[in-house]
């Protein structure tokens, strides 16, 4: 084969260079995965009723990518729906890499319909279960699927005779983006969803879903991974599986230190490595996940169960029916607790210090005042809301806060401000009963800056503004030590004390828990801008967010990498 060079091609071909260079190549062997992504509409049907829905390939939930440690990765995304849409790659580091980050207005303008955008970007020492999402709006209900990255050289544990992805998911009847519009329209909190899924299906306990339900083969005698990842929509999971313990390895692509569990939780964009040991009799047991409802039993949501079955090849009894599962109740707070907590790092870590940036960083609902002659439909004619230290985040809409920041100029001029408080505005009784006069946050666009090498620690402190419950909070382009999490207002004279300073699990997501706490540190060594956000969709949606603006270090090794000629416009 033989490639014709010209004046056109060669300023691509030079930044493709760079990017094999400083990207694609860091460690020997390393290899490099192509894929190309089409992004299309197609019908499904579920529950007993088709519908359109957004996929990758036309697969639901969308490939499963296999990579190994250290290998690249480039995807070549083409938008053929009717909706401008962007990809995340949830919990890869991305680092100096932004551009490939996906956040639609904070990394990139979205693609458009009948655009094209390639990803490019390298797995850096990161192991075990990562997943990729859409992330405009509400897409990802339907555009996900798994990352999965093997080890090196060998896994820390058994090596499994086979492994597979168990995606939790959530089904609306409907268009996902209607739900949400509507809600944003009437300010109103969204329908819940009509049904959880494993794999796309949601299982035997729903009207025409058995057929479809899906199954795990396996044979007696066997270690089995399974790698379990939250892609729901608003709901953090309970899952069990009938008469099998569960084994903990890893969660965010970390390994942990392995304990035996009858149950875990995974708050929506958390993953969870498993084994467990088929040593039952051969028959059908089922797999089932439910909702961990932490709001108040006002609040309503999905209280169905969804199904997947692990079924043992040879299997004397495959007509008969699987085995139950037995899953604590919705609001079981202990069972969340207990399994959160026995999440460690597999050994002593090197935990970073000292502390030059110290955040107290308040998290929850709050409502906004509904518009002159208009209803709303919120709590007493109110508009929902959601902020960070009493500000509620506004994505921009013209550019993304990585371009406005690397690139400056006119363009750039009012995007966004570099003065996100580092403690709430104004002190109070968080998890008490909370003032109506601070229950209406402020909207802006406000990014937390930090001096690239810096090391910072994180107070999330929960909030009791209407509903308290548990938030899953995601920061994009790091990984974070969890030190400590607990009920109530922090106290650091007292809560210091709690601190796990020698094994801390390391995470991307963590819960903090409803009308509690949790603390984070992590080192500032990836440049760029960064979101934290809920990963609760209609919380994002709602503007509880902020982002980090880490400055460049010294020379190109701490700097932002140029944006590649390919990034979408608006």
């Amino acid at each position: 084969m033989v490639m014709e060079f010209t004046n056109k091609t060669m300023p691509c071909l030079l930044f493709y260079c760079f990017i094999c260079f400083s990207i694609l190549f860091p460690l020997a062997n390393a290899e490099v995965h192509y894929h190309d992504f089409i992004v299309r509409a197609k019908s499904v049907k579920r529950l007993c009723k088709t519908r359109e829905i957004i996929t990758v390939n036309g697969q639901f939930p969308g490939p499963t990518l296999q990579v190994r440690n250290g290998d690249s990765l480039v995807i070549r995304v083409v938008n053929h729906a009717k909706y401008n849409v962007t990809l995340h790659w949830h919990g890869v580091r991305q680092m100096r890499n932004g551009w490939a980050d996906g956040p639609a207005y904070v990394t990139q303008c979205p693609i458009q319909q009948g655009g094209i955008y390639t990803y490019r970007f390298t797995i850096e020492d990161q192991e075990g279960t990562l997943w990729w999402h859409a992330h405009v709006s509400w897409l990802r209900a339907t555009v996900y699927g798994a990352l999965i990255i093997l080890p090196r050289e060998n896994y820390p544990y058994p090596k499994p005779h086979r492994e597979f992805p168990v995606i939790l998911g959530e089904w609306w009847n409907k268009n996902p983006l209607d739900v949400i519009r509507q809600a944003l329209k009437t300010g109103a909190a969204p329908n819940v969803s009509d049904a959880f899924t494993i794999n796309g299906q949601p299982g035997d306990l729903y009207r025409c879903s058995s057929k479809e339900t899906t199954t795990f083969l396996v044979t007696a005698g066997e270690t089995v991974l399974l790698r379990f990842i939250n892609a729901a929509m608003e709901n953090e999971l309970f899952v069990a599986i009938a008469d099998h313990d569960m084994t903990v390895v890893g969660a965010d692509a970390s390994y942990t230190k392995p304990f035996t569990t009858s149950i875990i939780l995974l708050g929506p964009g958390q993953t969870t490595d498993v084994l467990i040991q088929t040593n039952q009799p051969p028959g059908r047991y089922y797999i089932a996940a439910h909702a961990y409802h932490s709001a108040p039993p006002s609040v309503t949501f999905d209280n169905t169960t969804t199904t997947a079955i692990l079924d043992y090849i040879h299997n004397p009894k495959s007509a008969t029916s699987p085995k139950l599962a037995s899953l604590p109740v919705f609001n079981d707070t202990a069972a969340a607790a207990a399994f959160t907590a026995g999440i460690k790092s597999p050994a002593p870590v090197q935990i970073p210090s000292p502390v030059d940036n110290h955040l107290f960083v308040t998290v929850g609902l709050g409502l906004f005042d509904c518009p002159r002659n208009k209803r709303c439909g919120g709590p007493n004619g109110t508009r929902f809301a959601a902020s960070m230290n009493n500000f509620s985040f506004v994505l921009p809409s013209r550019t993304s806060l990585l371009q406005a920041s690397e690139l400056g100029g006119p363009a750039a001029t009012g995007v966004f401000t570099a003065d996100f408080p580092a403690s709430p505005p104004m002190h109070f009784d968080y998890t008490g009963n909370v003032s109506r006069s601070l229950w209406q946050p402020i909207r802006a666009t406000k990014l937390y800056p930090i001096k690239f090498g810096s090391v910072v620690e994180m107070v999330l402190q929960g909030t009791n503004i209407f509903a308290a419950e548990e938030h899953p909070m995601h920061i994009h382009g790091y990984e974070f030590y969890v030190l400590a999490t607990g009920k109530g207002n922090f106290d650091a004279r007292r809560d210091s004390r709690r601190f796990n300073l020698v094994d801390p699990p390391r995470r991307n997501t963590i819960g903090v828990p409803q009308k509690g706490w949790a603390v984070i540190r992590f080192t500032a060594d990836n440049p760029g801008v960064w979101l934290m956000h809920c990963h609760i969709d209609s919380h994002l949606t709602w503007g509880l967010a902020t982002a980090f603006l880490v400055s460049n270090g010294v020379g190109e090794s701490e700097s932002t990498l140029p944006p590649p000629p390919d990034l979408p416009t608006c």
